[in-house]
């Protein structure tokens, strides 16, 4: 179960999304210490269990998250090698966190997206933009490199584009990262909420188990050798086939009728 007493951040269950908010908008929700311990606990804690089928992570305000907070990062100036790599991990382990939830993710970027907040964006399986967001990887400009969250740009948006935009930090429009593939929709802000909600309708008609093994497959395939590949994905088709999701997908698609992981209606 998750608490409802987060400092940082907003967990609402809105069946069947659980609609997590970054809520420091006074400092256009740039992550510290403290929001990133609490967001490791969401990713930690939630999953099917919940009845939750879709995570969706947003911000308040004009921003959808500024990166690291200026305050702390005061702090960690000061800090020795063994205290900065552990404060390092911690961010790590969330972005590895986002990337391989098990449930479908999707960022609703409702403005900024900057340094580490582009993490996010890099982490979630779908993005939808207001056409108004600006992204960068700013880190070049303060001596700094964006390296926690680098497997997970890199992955989305490929080597080639983020040559460009990582050793230069130049601000992206929305339309940009979209053409280097790190949005997929880019809308206008009135229509944020309901483009989101036809990639979630998307999502729910398609079996849980299936989703959580396709993205597995999306993590796992790029790293085998097609030999390796061979043998995996088909064990992985086998299992799924003789899983009781499997048949029953297959029953209803033959029977003509709705799989009964869909909601009634």
């Amino acid at each position: 179960m998750l608490r409802s007493d987060y400092e940082t951040i907003r967990c609402e269950l809105r069946d069947p999304v659980l609609l997590v908010t970054f809520s420091r908008p006074e400092v256009h929700n740039a992550f510290n210490d403290k929001m990133i311990s609490e967001l490791l606990e969401v990713f930690r804690k939630v999953g099917q269990g919940d009845g939750v089928r879709v995570v969706v992570l947003t911000g308040e305000g004009k921003s959808f998250c500024a990166g690291a907070d200026l305050n702390w990062m005061k702090r960690v100036m000061g800090f020795s090698f063994e205290e900065n790599l552990k404060e390092s991990l911690e961010l790590a382990e969330l972005m590895h966190s986002v990337y391989s939830l098990q449930l479908p993710t999707i960022a609703m970027v409702n403005g900024a997206a900057i340094g580490g907040g582009m993490g996010f964006v890099a982490t979630c399986d779908i993005v939808v933009a207001a056409s108004h967001a600006k992204f960068s990887l700013s880190e070049v400009k303060l001596g700094l490199v964006p390296a926690c969250i680098s497997p997970y740009v890199i992955r989305k948006a490929g080597e080639a584009a983020c040559r460009e935009f990582m050793l230069t930090g130049e601000r992206l429009t929305a339309e940009k990262a979209a053409r280097i593939g790190l949005v997929n929709d880019v809308v206008e802000a009135s229509q944020l909420e309901s483009t989101v909600s036809a990639y979630v309708d998307k999502l729910v008609s398609s079996g849980p188990n299936a989703i959580a093994i396709c993205k597995q497959l999306l993590r796992e395939v790029p790293a085998m050798a097609l030999e390796e590949a061979k043998r995996a994905t088909a064990e992985s088709l086998a299992h799924l086939r003789v899983s009781e999701e499997g048949q029953e997908g297959m029953k209803a698609f033959l029977e003509k009728r709705k799989p009964r992981w869909l909601p009634k209606k």
